[in-house]
């Protein structure tokens, strides 16, 4: 359930025998709110000269007096503060009395009354209220009352007082709340650029494709896997021939672009599970997870046909070379297989060898 779906008292988790326990304490029993019941009627009578005479004593403090504002405030300040007097002789201390005294507190610390004036205001309202019984009642009967309504104040000011601590404790949860969340999502984004930059430090920054660096963690890291399940692994390695030619009568503009096109030829040719790599300059390699050489053989071929189409004029040489699923060569030696390859290739103009 809401909060904003509970009342006060189940909120602040007040219960009938909680009530009892608070008048037990403050020694205010049937007898004490008997006494202020039976001067309800001389409080009536008196009420209108009891809160002009409150709210003119609490407007010459000046915080009170900003806090209250304008006249339509303090006109329904007024009219709040008679049914609160009336209702401290009403004899009742039921869950309804304290709901409201729960709300006085609530109102009192959204508004921004300080403990300090709620307590000066008690001191004065008790003050004009004893002055009225005294002048009316013999002062036997009048002790007893100033007693017992000493008592209740005490009672609603512990209410007032719970509603302010338990106000205090929402805001400091809520404020703790939003700074854990505003910790966390500075964590997550922090995770995220982190991540980000680690991504970037193995991209080559032309081509999107990962760098040597990042190419020779994913290929011991391949190995491992093939061999932990047997299985074959083929390693492509190409070129664009001519390279240096392109540069010199095109420009770099044109080489880079042409660069980019390899890049994005790779990706778009090759298996998810396929990592492109550009190993240096013109030259990349594609390491191919549990991949015989006869399928490298097939991708190869889709990345001549695909670059062709796009450069025609151009042309590229490609070793490929494989090892498992009995024996493995190491990263080194399996890259330095189908670079020798690649050249033979290359002697070849633009085909592949792979043995």
């Amino acid at each position: 359930m809401r909060r904003t779906e509970k009342t006060l008292l189940e909120q602040m988790q007040i219960s009938d025998v909680e009530i009892a326990r608070r008048m037990e304490l403050l020694n205010l029993d049937k007898n004490a709110l008997d006494l202020l019941c039976g001067q309800q009627r001389l409080v009536e009578e008196n009420i209108d000269a009891i809160v002009e005479e409150f709210y003119k004593r609490q407007t010459e403090i000046d915080e009170i007096a900003l806090l209250i504002g304008d006249a339509d405030t303090l006109r329904r300040l007024r009219n709040a503060q008679r049914q609160y007097v009336i209702d401290l002789f009403s004899g009742n201390c039921n869950s309804e009395y304290v709901n409201n005294r729960l709300r006085i507190g609530m109102v009192h610390k959204r508004i921004g009354v300080e403990p300090k004036l709620y307590l000066s205001a008690v001191k004065t309202l008790k003050e004009l209220v004893l002055r009225v019984l005294k002048e009316n009642i013999e002062k036997e009967t009048f002790l007893k009352v100033a007693d017992a309504l000493d008592k209740l104040l005490y009672f609603d000011t512990t209410l007032v007082f719970d509603t302010y601590i338990d106000s205090l404790v929402g805001e400091i949860e809520t404020a703790k709340k939003r700074t854990e969340e505003y910790a966390k999502s500075l964590e997550d984004k922090v995770a995220e650029r982190t991540k980000q930059l680690e991504e970037q430090a193995k991209l080559d920054p032309l081509t999107n494709l990962y760098n040597q660096r990042a190419m020779q963690d994913a290929f011991k890291r391949e190995l491992a896997t093939a061999k932990r399940r047997r299985s074959k692994l083929s390693l492509i390695y190409l070129d664009i021939d001519c390279f240096k030619k392109i540069n010199d009568e095109y420009g770099h503009i044109r080489g880079d672009e042409v660069l980019k096109h390899l890049g994005k030829t790779l990706l778009n040719t090759i298996r998810e599970m396929d990592i492109p790599c550009r190993y240096g300059g013109d030259e990349f390699c594609i390491i191919l997870p549990d991949c015989t050489i006869e399928n490298a053989q097939e991708v190869s071929n889709r990345i001549i046909h695909s670059f062709s189409e796009k450069y025609p004029e151009f042309s590229l040489s490609i070793g490929i070379a494989e090892t498992g699923s009995e024996e493995y060569s190491d990263e080194n030696t399996l890259i330095k297989s189908a670079d020798k390859k690649m050249y033979l290739a290359k002697k070849q103009t633009g085909s592949y060898i792979c043995h």
